[in-house]
């Protein structure tokens, strides 16, 4: 297989679907690209090739040549604002140029449209200015509308039809060009046209040119408004730092940090760069990043990222990462990657864009010859007026934008949500899903096992209770007949000091909330899948399973009822023997993630199922499913064998998502039709997914799919309108109610619906941002 490469350029003068699709086609012809893809709404291309065949360089020479501008993007360059100046500035010259042909065109419509009107009127400028008068006053001014505000359509459509790529610029320049050279006939070479053929229609022409400005000075104020949430991100990173430099803070640019710098952060700051904290502590929020409102605590070591914000205390951080190696750079690029994604719906659109524009030229010459042939006289003024129209009502704009503006604004709020899309086609698989499949330990759960229950016997036999559930210290830890600490609990922790097993971690670190002294362990000895031996302060303590008490001699069936008990409720019971009698049982469980409930329910809601697939005991995945209302759990599940299990469900006909976090997710997550990491995961995870999840609020998972559904549904709108439209409205301009009804569509009434339609289509798009989690009620 062939190398390849990925670049990705910044293109601009496309104005509709067939320019998108020329600019694809002019580089899938560059040797050596493999596939590219080009964006109306973002105006970029993606192109894969194989670096020993092309260049970047030939990729640019071939837009230009295609009658665009393009230049490479880098890691270094920052698109997004790039793009939303450059926006800013089209809708400022464009917002100027419809002023400068409103002010011209407005006399050209009030001297001819008046008349017919107002008689009064008609009369006046009969008087003053005579026929020819006021048609050569409506011919200077259509003159410098076309020729100023409308160059554009004529520079880049007579371009592009020389080139015979016609485009969206080449209806506008065709439409409004016939309309001012038959009107400029009738009054300087009135001899060639037949003698009731001598009629002007400069207004339609200056109209149209003016109602296109309008509509495309909207349509860019609009699209302006689909890259907030990549600029919003943009904007989180503060331009300054206080690096501490020999003891003293100085304010540096971003642009100087270096890695390994420590950067004091006060109350209220947003953090310069991505680090860990070396001194203080604080709540971050982190919100922007997440979508979880809530601040994370940050202490010594604790990583923070760049652009969030510190709330409450200061701390010194040490700058670990930079530039576009930073959580946010990367997060950026997520976004733009998928903003920039090409649906499997695309597809049609692509089809159709392909033939639209000489389908509608040959449809206007159609109707020319069918008025021409068979309209009553004079014909030539009912043709020209008839192809024209159609010209100017067809809209490839509409065609052009109705999916990316969704996909655009769509995963700008997904990331607003803490949902980024790796790959933009994720966004439509995910609207197919019907079973959601979770991991269990880190997903469903912390994945951090606790020390929740602990009961133990005194030397008379009697039974107290300890902890019941509580892991927050000695304060809260007594709930029984005994108010002192649990003696046999020291020892137990003293002995798991060796052990490097997370039940043995859960259990020290709950002995050390007690303030216990941990003596010294000698004759340690770890008994393969059932326990643990040793001798502490002459004692010699057991702990393990019911089984492995068994094995030694030792009756644990006094404590047996409430280990059974524990393990229904998805706890692990270890059994703890001092000296071969029983003194105390404990239970280990890892703590279910607080909004995992809320999130199965909220999946159920969207009318999904769910599953959870687990290395853990059956007893232990039935209680978490019992507790989340899983629908479907596969247990004792080896890390192989969750892959198995996914490409099952998927054979079975369902469409799957799988959520994981670990490396042992990563197989799963490719296997699925679509995979979602958690974004607090494991590298190898996220690079395995299709879909990161920021934060670890699982009920983002449902937002994903609401959103996926949310944006499909909104792209379906877009595309029906876009079409329907056009399907409509063509055989209307090009008359086909004259014979029934007597009904013709004015030029200047095309000019307007079709300035409309893509201004329809990028506004509809926008609501997406409105989007809100239905978690009402969960």
């Amino acid at each position: 297989m062939n190398p390849s490469t990925e670049l990705e350029l910044a293109v601009t003068g496309m104005t509709c679907a067939s320019c998108v699709r020329r600019v694809e086609k002019a580089l899938s012809k560059v040797p050596g690209a493999q596939e590219a893809t080009v964006n109306l709404a973002t105006e970029r291309a993606q192109v894969r090739y194989d670096p020993s065949a092309g260049k970047p360089e030939d990729f640019v020479a071939a837009v230009l040549k295609a009658g665009y501008e393009a230049r490479p993007i880098t890691a270094q360059d920052d698109h997004a604002r790039e793009l939303a100046q450059a926006r800013d500035a089209q809708a400022q010259r464009l917002r100027r140029d419809f002023l400068i042909a409103l002010t011209l065109a407005l006399p050209v419509f009030v001297l001819e449209m008046g008349g017919h009107l107002l008689p009064a009127w008609h009369h006046l400028i009969y008087a003053t200015l005579g026929e020819r008068g006021d048609w050569i006053v409506q011919f200077i001014l259509t003159s410098a509308v076309l020729a100023g505000p409308g160059r554009r359509f004529f520079t880049d459509g007579l371009a592009a039809l020389w080139r015979l790529a016609p485009e969206m610029n080449t209806l506008v320049a065709l439409g409004s060009g016939a309309a001012w050279l038959y009107s400029s006939a009738a009054v300087f070479a009135a001899q060639i046209l037949p003698e009731g053929a001598r009629q002007v229609y400069f207004e339609s022409a200056a109209v149209i040119v003016t109602l296109i400005l309008l509509g495309r000075m909207l349509e860019a104020r609009a699209k302006g408004r689909t890259g907030a949430a990549i600029q919003r991100l943009v904007s989180l990173q503060p331009q300054t730092a206080r690096v501490m430099r020999d003891g003293q803070p100085h304010d540096v640019p971003i642009g100087r940090l270096r890695i390994g710098d420590a950067v004091l952060v006060r109350p209220g700051e947003r953090i310069a760069a991505d680090g860990v904290v070396i001194e203080g502590s604080s709540y971050v929020d982190e919100s922007m990043l997440t979508g979880e409102p809530v601040p994370v605590g940050k202490t010594l070591n604790a990583p923070v990222t760049g652009g969030t914000l510190n709330t409450t205390g200061s701390f010194t951080l040490r700058i670990v990462s930079l530039g576009a190696d930073s959580a946010l750079a990367r997060i950026i690029r997520m976004v733009e990657t998928a903003q920039g994604a090409r649906l499997p719906i695309q597809a049609l659109v692509d089809r159709v864009t392909g033939w639209f524009v000489p389908a509608v030229l040959a449809a206007a010459l159609a109707t020319f010859a069918a008025w021409m042939i068979w309209s009553p006289a004079p014909a030539l003024p009912h043709a020209l007026v008839n192809a024209v129209a159609v010209l100017i009502i067809a809209c490839p704009c509409a065609m052009g934008l109705a999916t990316p503006t969704s996909i655009m604004v769509g995963t700008g709020r997904a990331a607003e949500l803490g949902v980024l899309f790796r790959q933009g086609d994720a966004l439509q698989l995910l609207r197919e899903v019907d079973v959601v499949a979770f991991d269990k330990t880190g997903t469903l759960t912390l994945g951090r096992p606790a020390l929740t229950d602990w009961m133990e016997t005194d030397e008379a036999g009697a039974v107290h209770s300890y902890l019941d559930g509580a892991t927050s210290g000695p304060d809260t830890a007594p709930n029984g007949t005994s108010p002192d600490v649990p003696p046999t609990l020291r020892l137990l922790a003293s002995a798991q000091l060796r052990s490097e097993h997370p039940i043995a971690r859960a259990i020290v670190a709950q002995a050390r909330k007690y303030g216990f002294e941990l003596p010294p362990v000698s004759d340690f000895q770890a008994v393969s899948g059932a326990g643990i031996s040793a001798r502490i302060d002459g004692h010699d303590l057991l702990a393990g399973s019911e089984r492995l008490m068994n094995e030694r001699g030792i009756d644990a069936s006094k404590l047996s009822g409430t280990a059974a008990d524990w393990a229904r409720a998805g706890k692990t019971p270890i059994f703890v023997a001092v000296d071969g009698r029983i003194r105390a049982i404990a239970a280990v469980a890892d703590p279910l993630q607080p909004t995992a409930a809320q999130a199965i329910a909220a999946l159920h809601a969207l009318g999904l199922r769910t599953a959870m697939i687990t290395g853990d005991h059956r007893d232990t995945a039935q209680a978490v499913a019992r507790q989340l209302g899983v629908d479907d759990v596969r247990a004792q599940v080896l890390p192989e064998g969750k892959m198995q299990a996914v490409t099952d469900m998927r054979r079975n006909g369902s469409k799957v998502l799988f959520v994981g976090d670990g490396i042992n997710d990563a197989p799963a997550l490719a296997a699925a039709d679509v995979g979602l990491a958690i974004g607090s995961g494991t590298d190898i995870a996220i690079e395995a997914a299709q879909v990161v999840l920021l934060g670890k609020d699982l009920r983002g998972v449902a937002d994903a799919i609401a959103l996926s559904r949310a944006t499909l549904r909104n792209i379906r709108q877009n595309l029906f309108w876009a079409f329907v439209y056009n399907i409509a409205l063509i055989p209307l301009a090009a008359g086909v109610l004259y014979p029934a009804f007597g009904l013709l569509l004015s030029p200047m009434l095309a000019a307007g619906a079709m300035a409309l339609s893509s201004v329809f289509v990028v506004s509809n798009a926008l609501r997406l941002k409105t989007f809100r989690p239905a978690r009402a009620g969960v």
